[in-house]
């Protein structure tokens, strides 16, 4: 859009939408980008969130990844990002850490 985020932060501060589904602040409509490790375009939390389920998805039961090996996975395709934020991530859509998961394929589940 051209604009600087903390410009449309301080613009939307306070402003709420009244929907169908309840009153949101209007923040709740906006997504957090993450800034490309080759000075590339950005990427959206919603867009890591979901390279983070597939990642987990496809991985070999034999070889579960952790944190550490997703960050690098995700390194690769130019996403720079935290550890502990593939954390917050991993947790926010539900998938067990890797831990739990070796555990539980290891069971058969």
């Amino acid at each position: 859009t051209g604009l600087h985020e903390s410009t449309v932060s301080r613009a939307t501060s306070q402003k709420y939408v009244a929907t169908p589904h309840g009153t949101f602040p209007l923040k709740y409509f906006f997504s957090t980008a993450i800034a490309s490790n080759d000075g590339g375009a950005e990427h959206s939390a919603e867009v890591i969130r979901l390279q983070i389920k597939r990642l987990i998805h496809d991985e070999d039961p034999q070889a579960v990844l952790s944190d550490d090996q997703i960050v690098g996975r995700l390194e690769g395709l130019g996403i720079a990002i935290a550890r502990r934020t593939v954390a917050k991530y991993r947790e926010s859509l539900g998938i067990a850490s890797s831990t739990q998961r070796r555990r539980s394929k290891a069971l058969g589940r």
